[in-house]
């Protein structure tokens, strides 16, 4: 039997291995567990891995034990000794967000910032003055700030690039052959990335000597008994109806991301499920940063539980907008909801559209079951989308002995619901194109004023900061009050008493959590996550197939 070795077999510090107790973290990942001994004898390394498998934990620890070591014998001595790139804002912020977590026992020993805000750099070059131990960057701020003079890298110990399959694909090409010309001649470096692409092998040859090449022997999922995989045939105003149902009478349970393949298709499930009564927060790349961070913050700290996001075409669209005439709306390069980003605990990954290739697929419902956690995925399909799944299907099974089907039969019958159907499909109807106009525009003016004019007023004042909830209705659409309530006619006969129980649960585990969280706020997330099943619906059986 092979034997594993456990975090504290790593000669990790006393003070990380706290932190990460503190996280709950029982044993390494596999990524962790070959990856840490590797680093932390200095080796340089390309680590393929797959989404939610522990990556970023598998670096940061390293860089902080030694900087560490560095402090014990250097202990006035302030120098960067370790850079961080990230394609974009958001993962940049939340690789800043791990190294607080790990550095939380030593926080006076090892200073990080992350300097990726598209901020003027005057207000950002405080934060270097003292040189950071470790700084986080995406390519192009990293760079901005080193031909400006207001930081330096000429003791650089370590340099590692996140997402490295993204870096030339978002256009960080130039960024990061221009950044190598500051580093020091010698450094170790470390690439992480989810695919071995030619990309990576080209940023290998510019960043890596004598490298050792970690790709794990582990699916591109989380395995079956981690991660269920659940099919749903229906066309688009029957998803629509489907989906109100699945909210409206808890057939699922937990935080919930739903993906879609447009930004207006996002705006479009948002005015139709606000007019039940479903609070819904939007997530796409024409959003500012500022408010795309702040969303998926609030989010993690369970102030909601409900996504919409847009997993679109960034990476084919972007040398096309780029190029053509400046009509076209302009996206963000650094964003991607589908790679990298950090949504925790998320139990349900509903699939409203089905995703035009297979590695979106992963990449979607790859937000689920990270970790240790269990998950589940929902696919709603339309005709032309059953090629599609078959394509994924196969694919998943590439390597696995599964004589069974991947996927399995959502149950549910829309004779059952059908007063939720008549509701449903006026609804639907009621959101016009330039409704869904009227609300994107909506939504983008709110959050650009709220972030540049109420910036300074947030930073003095930040519990006022949690006022301003990204799942507020954006009424551009006729509300009607009795809409958000379902009265106990149009709930099935097999339901009734399934749904009184789960009132009765949500009322018992709402007392338990504000008594826990006022009493221990830290365990408040895992908390949670403990007490909802992903898929409650599914011990019913009421609702059967189509």
């Amino acid at each position: 039997m092979e034997s594993h070795i456990n975090f504290h077999e790593m000669n990790i510090d006393d003070r990380i291995l706290k932190a990460i107790a503190n996280q709950g973290w029982t044993e390494p990942t596999l990524v962790q567990e070959h990856g840490i001994p590797l680093l932390l004898e200095g080796k340089d390394m390309l680590v393929r891995a797959r989404t939610g498998s522990g990556k970023t934990a598998a670096f940061v620890i390293p860089v902080i034990q030694k900087i560490l070591e560095f402090k014990d014998i250097n202990a006035d001595t302030y120098c960067t000794q370790a850079l961080i790139l990230a394609p974009s804002k958001e993962l940049c912020n939340q690789i800043f967000k791990n190294i607080l977590q790990l550095t939380i026992k030593c926080s006076r020993d090892v200073k990080c910032v992350d300097i990726s805000d598209q901020i003027d750099m005057k207000e950002q070059q405080p934060l270097l003055n003292i040189p950071p131990d470790v700084i986080v960057a995406t390519p192009a701020r990293a760079l901005l700030h080193l031909q400006g003079k207001n930081m330096t890298l000429k003791k650089l110990q370590t340099l590692v690039v996140d997402e490295a399959d993204l870096v030339f694909s978002f256009g960080f090409e130039e960024e990061i052959k221009e950044v190598i010309k500051f580093l020091p001649k010698t450094y170790q470096a470390v690439l992480a990335s989810a695919t071995l692409s030619e990309d990576v092998m080209a940023l290998k040859k510019l960043l890596l000597r004598n490298a050792v090449i970690l790709k794990l022997q582990e699916p591109d999922l989380a395995p079956l008994s981690q991660l269920t995989h659940y099919k749903l045939n229906a066309e688009e105003e029957d998803k629509a109806v489907i989906l109100y149902c699945i909210f409206k009478l808890k057939l699922v349970k937990g935080k919930t991301i739903v993906f879609v393949n447009s930004v207006d298709k996002c705006y479009k499930l948002k005015l139709f499920l606000e007019q039940f009564g479903v609070h819904t927060c939007v997530l796409n790349s024409e959003l500012p940063a500022s408010c795309r961070c702040h969303t998926i913050n609030q989010f993690n700290d369970n102030i909601y539980d409900i996504i919409l996001a847009s997993d679109e075409k960034f990476l084919d669209e972007e040398h096309e907008i780029t190029s053509t005439s400046t009509n076209k709306r302009k996206h963000d390069k650094e964003f991607s909801i589908a790679r990298g980003i950090d949504f925790q605990f998320v139990s349900i990954v509903i699939n409203f559209d089905f995703p035009q290739d297979i590695y979106s697929y992963i990449h979607r419902v790859g937000r689920t079951a990270r970790g240790k956690n269990k998950g589940t995925a929902i696919s709603f399909l339309n005709i032309k989308e059953l090629n599609l799944l078959k394509d994924v299907e196969d694919y998943i099974k590439q390597g696995i002995s599964e004589e069974n089907d991947i996927f399995q039969d959502f149950n549910f019958k829309l004779e059952e619901v059908e007063g939720f159907r008549y509701r449903a499909k006026d609804a639907w109807r009621a959101v016009t194109k330039i409704a869904v106009r009227e609300a994107r525009l909506k939504e983008i003016k709110s959050e650009m004023l709220n972030s540049k004019k109420l910036k300074r007023y947030f930073q003095e004042n930040p519990r006022d900061l949690l006022s301003l909830r990204h799942d507020k209705a954006l009424h551009t659409v006729k509300l009607q009050d009795h809409m958000s309530d379902v009265p106990d006619y149009m709930v099935p006969t097999s339901l009734k008493e399934y749904i009184k129980t789960q009132e009765e649960e949500d009322k018992g585990i709402k007392k338990k959590d504000k008594a826990y969280y006022k009493k221990k706020q830290v365990g408040y997330k895992k908390y949670h996550a403990k007490k909802t099943n992903p898929l409650v619906g599914m011990e019913y059986t009421g609702l059967k197939k189509m």
